[in-house]
C-alpha cells in the first residue's frame, strides 16, 4: 500500500493519491473523516497490474483518520503518518497528516 501526497502551490489543497494492492479484491474504497465514512464516496479504480488506485484533493494543514475497505472488510495504511485509537469502534485508523 502507498500514499503519494502533492501540494497544490495555487491553494491549500493536496492531491492525495491512494494505492493499493490487491489482485484478488473486487472492490476496495477509502473511507474515512474526509467524506463521513461512506463506503460509495470514494472508491478505488482497479488497475490492469492488480492494484487499486484513487486520488482525492483534501484540505492541507489537516490531520484525517481513514481505513481502506477491502471487499467489506477494513485495513490500515502501513505507510500512514500514524495510527489513532477510535473507542467508537474499538480499533485504530490510519492517520494522514497533511
Amino acid at each position: 500500500m502507498a500514499i503519494k501526497k502533492q501540494f497544490l502551490k495555487s491553494k491549500p489543497v493536496c492531491k492525495v493519491t491512494f494505492t493499493v494492492p490487491a489482485e484478488e479484491a473486487k472492490k476496495v474504497v477509502v473511507v474515512g473523516c474526509f467524506n463521513e465514512w461512506n463506503e460509495k464516496s470514494a472508491p478505488l479504480k482497479k488497475l490492469k497490474n492488480g492494484s487499486f488506485k484513487g486520488t482525492l484533493d483534501l484540505e492541507s494543514g489537516k490531520s484525517y483518520e481513514f481505513k481502506y475497505l477491502i471487499d467489506g472488510t477494513y485495513t490500515n495504511e502501513q505507510e500512514a503518518d500514524g495510527l489513532a485509537w477510535n473507542d467508537f469502534v474499538g480499533t485504530e485508523n490510519s492517520v494522514l497528516n497533511l
